[in-house]
């Protein structure tokens, strides 16, 4: 299988965030089941903050709203 190679990196910063967020719920709860757990959640909470990060920022971020209210 081919992948091109954005993907390959994105794949591979994929493996290096689950391995992270592993070893620090593992540390942090002594508990491999825990880690397991927090590596598998902690990507899905990411991606629903990143959504509505998005949002506001497409909304306020860019300061558009600062510069329509002067």
């Amino acid at each position: 299988m081919v992948i091109i190679p954005v993907m390959r990196k994105t794949l591979s910063f994929a493996v290096v965030h689950f391995l992270v967020a592993f070893t620090v719920g593992w540390l942090l709860t002594g508990s491999l089941v825990l880690g397991g757990a927090l590596a598998l959640v902690e990507p899905l909470a990411n991606t629903l903050a990143f959504h509505f990060h998005e949002k506001a920022w497409q909304r306020w971020g860019s300061g558009k709203a600062l510069r329509s209210a002067s």
